[in-house]
Parts: C-alpha cells; sequence; structure tokens
C-alpha cells in the first residue's frame, strides 16, 4: 500500500502518531479480521509521490479485504494517510503455479 502523509498526521507529535496509531487503528484492525500483519517503510527521503509503503501480509484474501475495509473505517483513511496506490501480490506465485523452486537472491 503507497500512502502519503496528510497535514493532519505530521502535525501530531511522535508520541501522539505513535498513541493514535496503538488505540485508533490496531484495535479497528483487530476487531475485523485476524491473520494479517504488517511492515512499515519511510521512502519520503527517496519519493516525492508517496512517503511510505506499508507491506501488509495476509492469510488469504478474505483477511486482506476485511483489513482494508477496518483501514478504511478509521482516521488512516483520507485523514492521516492519502492511500496512493495498493498493490496486491502473492509471494512466489509463479513457483507455486508451475511447481517449481522459487528464484531468489540471498544475501551473503
Amino acid at each position: 500500500m503507497l500512502v502519503k502523509t496528510t497535514p493532519d498526521w505530521l502535525a501530531l507529535t511522535v508520541e501522539q502518531r505513535i498513541e493514535a496509531f496503538r488505540t485508533q487503528v490496531v484495535p479497528a484492525i483487530e476487531e475485523r479480521t485476524k491473520g494479517v500483519r504488517s511492515r512499515f517503510y519511510d521512502t519520503e527521503f527517496y519519493s516525492a509521490r508517496v512517503t511510505d509503503v506499508w507491506v501488509w501480509e495476509a492469510v488469504d484474501h478474505e483477511a486482506y479485504q476485511l483489513l482494508v475495509d477496518a483501514l478504511r473505517e478509521t482516521p488512516f483513511w483520507d485523514r492521516w494517510f492519502e492511500v496512493a496506490e495498493i498493490l496486491v501480490g502473492v509471494e512466489n506465485g509463479y513457483a507455486r503455479n508451475y511447481g517449481v523452486d522459487a528464484v531468489a537472491s540471498v544475501a551473503t
């Protein structure tokens, strides 16, 4: 999920941001769906179009759909962040589809 922070979000202190996410976003997600987790990447120093990338992993498509529904019911969606684009993918989907081992690089 490619997002851009809004002036409302930037007006909050770091402590207020953490508290807002813990009290308004996380509970909404936990009430609506199970089997999702997120990772967060800052990109504002590399991109003017988006400021952050939120990678959401879900156990299935229904869990992901419920996640998006939950986010839309919180200030995350369109108040604190503008959702610029949603890119959905399946990790190593080609390998599963063709019954081959995934080709990936390995850090040495």
